[in-house]
């Protein structure tokens, strides 16, 4: 196996060792491709991650290998990254980094950083989310052509409340879309916000969108991952390498190219290329800051017509005001 080499990043010098580890088996791409790639689409990296408190999903021997997340900042942090204390449901903190300029990628992904997992929030207010983010989740018996559908049918409802989406691939099945907010809402709002429009969707397409926390309760349809915006949950950020075998990328697209796109199109060989020619598609959303009370009147009236309240959190949340009992339906019913 070569020796480490070091790459110029924005006038920093970064240590890569081991290059020549293969990290993704299927196609041969090793440790120093994966680098390259991060190195060819830098601008649009850093715009998802800038002075965001971020998790790195770290895959030291490649995707075929043990993957773990890294919450708190790595042993012998750089001192030009800066960290950010972030707060745990649990109460507990961490420092996490928060990345400001393309050398910090790099950094990370020398250590084995294929993902990266940024909050929505910036390092200097951390408890007030400035992106919506919503999750279209394909179930078993459904992919990525009905998450797209969904995902047009959520780009008319966010209009019809005077708010714009920005699509990506997950790189999966799935699709994300992010509404850029104005810093000024708590998680809890901000969740209460992705509840009203799950609903409304599902409302809207029954037998294609759910909002049903229980697996066995969601069916063949698209989920509408709501606690996504629950504190301490994170999706990959744009242009961030995944951990399939053909080295998917999530890829920001324009809402015309949505319906042609095919996750497969998009991975670590094709998107460089796609960034040279087009640059970062979703480069004027940082121009844009919404505010959350059209949803937030929306949820209001779904409560008061059919007393639609609030929904389960994940299990290492503590019980919420008003949430219904965390308890598995099937499960309840046996008990009853």
């Amino acid at each position: 196996m070569a020796g480490a080499v070091e790459l110029d990043v924005a006038g920093r010098t970064v240590r890569l060792s081991n290059p020549d580890k293969i990290y993704y088996p299927e196609r041969g791409f090793t440790k120093l491709d994966v680098a390259q790639y991060y190195l060819a689409v830098a601008d649009g990296v850093l715009r998802g991650l800038r002075d965001r408190p971020t998790t790195l999903q770290r895959f030291p021997d490649g995707v075929a290998g043990e993957f773990f997340y890294q919450k708190r900042a790595p042993k012998g942090l750089p001192d030009w990254l800066p960290t950010a204390r972030i707060a745990f449901p649990s109460s507990r903190f961490a420092d996490e980094i928060c990345p400001t300029e393309p050398a910090a990628v790099l950094w990370a992904a020398n250590l084995g950083c294929l993902t990266f997992h940024p909050w929505p929030v910036r390092r200097a207010d951390t408890n007030h989310p400035d992106e919506l983010r919503i999750d279209l989740d394909p179930q078993p018996g459904t992919g990525f052509a009905q998450a797209v559908r969904a995902a047009y049918e959520l780009r008319e409802l966010l209009e019809e409340h005077g708010l714009r989406g920005w699509p990506k691939t997950s790189g999966g099945r799935g699709v994300h879309v992010y509404v850029p907010l104005e810093p000024r809402w708590t998680f809890t709002q901000a969740r209460r916000a992705l509840i009203a429009l799950g609903r409304e969707l599902e409302r809207r397409m029954p037998e294609r969108i759910t909002v049903a926390w229980w697996k066995e309760q969601r069916g063949e349809k698209i989920f509408v991952d709501y606690n996504q915006m629950a504190r301490d949950r994170t999706i990959a950020s744009p242009y961030s390498l995944r951990a399939q075998p053909r080295a998917t990328v999530s890829t920001p697209l324009s809402w015309e190219e949505l319906a042609q796109a095919e996750p497969e199109d998009f991975d670590l060989r094709t998107v460089p290329a796609r960034f040279a020619e087009l640059g970062d598609v979703h480069a004027e959303m940082e121009l844009y800051a919404y505010g959350l009370e059209p949803l937030l009147e929306l949820a209001e009236r779904q409560a008061a017509d059919s007393g639609g309240g609030d929904l389960p959190y994940p299990p290492d949340h503590p019980k919420m005001p008003g949430e219904p009992p965390r308890v598995q339906p099937s499960r309840a019913r046996r008990r009853d």
